[in-house]
């Protein structure tokens, strides 16, 4: 349990800085007092989380396989494994955002972006968008420094990141005369300052990325794709869900928009914890689980889970008796306000659920069955979403699309613990499925299969 909260605060703390940040965007836009630029924001960020989930699956590929190889020994494994998805990181950066601009306006049509709005979030997208490669080296960075267990170092690379957003945000937004444009810049500039700090010790203290090989990548491509094409799949998921409940939310007016876009900042902020958690977890499973410290990856996730039960139960609390400040802040009236209530009481609690999802695809991913975390994603964004989002829209309204969506995570949180408690019921299958997905040495099977841990 210390080793699972020192980890997901650690690496929560710079993820906070990066959410406050978006959160303070949000609370310079509305100072603006233009609501309709509060919803270019929403929309433009349901389709930034597209890329950014790529990113955070592509991050997770490097820090199980980076994770692994180092609790097994093998340094120039770790090293391969890092470079290669680097590599892939950069091609997927140039390639994604090429194909995003050449259909950008049909896609914010798609979410239900209309007229100026869907003018002003076009502009922020053409700013933003070509540093997903950017940002997505930033994150497998800092999934490299984590796997070799400096959660302090990639801490700092997101507060350095999130203080220059915030440095920067009132001088382009307000100084300069830019509005939504300057917010997408300070957002590229702090994208680079992560890249840097993120970059710069994993190369520098643990030799963590080599030259870059074509043959060397190309042997490393079968098991990076294994476990990150499930990964970036069952990340994608989240983009979609949250595209279904904006396109759902559009139904009700630009004042719903603009309520669910303050609530799509605030969450992050309220639960950059159970955010990490994650990120902080996998690398302690798959260190335990590379060394055939089977009792410990199980003890790993009891803790993660009782770890977010306590952490929701303490926040929802605290944003309960803060909703009218919040709602304040961005002046929300009518139903916008009437959605940050609501998401500062009954919903803050399913949170609960969502964190037992991550806990449950940090496991999978590194245990050998990332498909898993594909299927309960997925089900969780669509079966788990659409339809109970579109009843609670008829039923409820605005509030009842939260609603229909938090019902959802309820079910597949507990689908999620049904699978996680097949795979540790049977550490010989598990290492044996891994073995397949990432081909360490065969010895590794063999310290499970007999016991090492004892």
């Amino acid at each position: 349990m210390r080793h699972v909260s020192v980890m997901s605060f650690t690496t929560s703390i710079g993820l906070m800085a990066m959410f406050a940040v978006d959160f303070i965007d949000m609370i310079f836009i509305s100072m603006l007092g233009k609501t309709a630029l509060a919803a270019a924001v929403g929309y433009a960020a349901t389709l930034l989380f597209f890329t950014s989930a790529i990113n955070i699956g592509l991050s997770i590929a490097a820090g199980s396989l980076v994770a692994r190889s180092v609790g097994g020994g093998q340094a120039e494994d770790a090293r391969s494994y890092a470079t290669g998805v680097a590599a892939l990181v950069v091609g997927v950066g140039i390639v994604v955002p090429i194909g995003a601009l050449m259909f950008l306006p049909q896609l914010l049509s798609l979410l239900g972006a209309e007229g100026d709005v869907a003018l002003r979030a076009a502009e922020y997208l053409r700013i933003v968008l070509p540093s997903m490669m950017i940002v997505g080296l930033a994150m497998a960075g800092g999934a490299v420094l984590r796997a070799y267990g400096d959660a302090r170092r990639s801490m700092l690379a997101t507060v350095a990141g999130g203080t220059v957003n915030a440095a920067l945000d009132p001088l382009f937004i307000f100084g300069l005369g830019l509005d939504l444009e300057g917010a997408a810049w300070a957002t590229v500039c702090a994208r680079v300052a992560m890249a840097v700090m993120t970059l710069a010790p994993a190369i520098r203290r643990y030799d963590a990325f080599a030259i870059p090989s074509a043959r060397d990548i190309l042997a490393r491509l079968r098991s990076i794709f294994a476990i990150a094409l499930p990964a970036v799949l069952t990340n994608v998921a989240t983009p979609v869900g949250m595209a279904i409940v904006t396109r759902q939310m559009a139904k009700f007016g630009t004042d719903a928009v603009a309520g669910l876009a303050v609530i799509s900042r605030l969450s992050p902020v309220a639960f950059a914890v159970v955010f990490a958690l994650s990120g902080a977890i996998g690398p302690i499973i798959g260190q335990n689980f590379g060394a055939g410290l089977f009792d410990r990856v199980r003890a790993a996730i009891r803790a993660g889970i009782l770890f977010v039960g306590a952490y929701v139960l303490v926040v929802s609390v605290v944003l309960f008796l803060l909703r009218a400040p919040i709602a304040g802040i961005f002046d929300a009236e009518g139903v916008s306000r009437s959605l940050i209530y609501l998401f500062c009481g009954p919903i803050a609690l399913t949170w609960f659920f969502n964190g037992v999802i991550f806990v449950g695809n940090a496991g999978f991913n590194n245990l050998g069955s990332p498909f898993y975390s594909t299927v309960v994603n997925w089900g969780r964004h669509t079966l788990g979403t659409w339809p109970l989002a579109a009843l609670g829209a008829v039923l409820l309204g605005a509030p009842g699309v939260l609603i229909g969506q938090a019902a959802g995570g309820v079910i597949f949180a507990l689908l999620s613990v049904i699978l996680l408690r097949r795979i540790t019921a049977n550490p010989v299958a598990a290492a044996a499925e891994a073995e397949e997905v990432d081909p360490f040495q065969k010895e590794r099977r063999l310290l499970i299969i007999t016991g090492r841990n004892r």
